[in-house]
């Protein structure tokens, strides 16, 4: 199944930070890497006094289930020692799954699409970037529609750092 992960991190070395969760993805076997989006500095949502975030986009080819991939994400995230504290506040890194094929899920905490990835910029640019024409299949529009309709009030910046291979260091 294709799914879509969101990443981001605005603690210690952010780019690295993702770079280090996208390579725990696909060191299992279960996974594979088919796209991987640019990153971009990210103005932080609902919490404004902490860090600019990197956030990029990566789609995946993946075996697992829904609720084992969650919990798979879930794991690294514990690995590379994110703590659930503050909503909204400063991580290591954030990993949230996006899309898992057409599916549309509501359990408990997971819930596909992500409830919130039409409202987010930092979201919608990278995934605009590898997958403009996906469809949302509760919304009804592609992601470049959603991001279209979308007010410019949440800034979302190329991150020159990370230079032509996104994805790996």
């Amino acid at each position: 199944m294709l799914v879509y992960i969101g990443i981001g991190s605005n603690l210690g070395d952010k780019l690295g930070n993702c770079r280090r969760a996208i390579a725990a993805i696909v060191a299992d076997r279960r996974n594979q890497l088919m796209k991987c989006s640019p990153f971009y500095q990210t103005e932080p949502v609902g919490k404004k006094d902490q860090d600019w975030f990197v956030n990029g986009v990566v789609a995946v080819e993946t075996s697992q289930g829904p609720r084992e991939f969650l919990d798979f994400l879930l794991a690294i995230e514990r690995m590379m020692g994110r703590e659930r504290g503050e909503p909204w506040g400063p991580r290591v890194i954030d990993l949230d799954l996006l899309f898992f094929g057409n599916e549309i899920l509501k359990e408990g905490d997971l819930q596909i699409p992500h409830p919130r990835l039409h409202e987010r910029r930092f979201v919608l640019v990278p995934l605009r970037d590898i997958a403009p024409h996906h469809g949302h299949p509760l919304i009804g529009k592609t992601i470049s529609q959603i991001l279209s309709e979308l007010p410019e009030e949440e800034k979302v910046l190329p991150f020159p750092e990370a230079g032509q291979r996104p994805c790996f260091v």
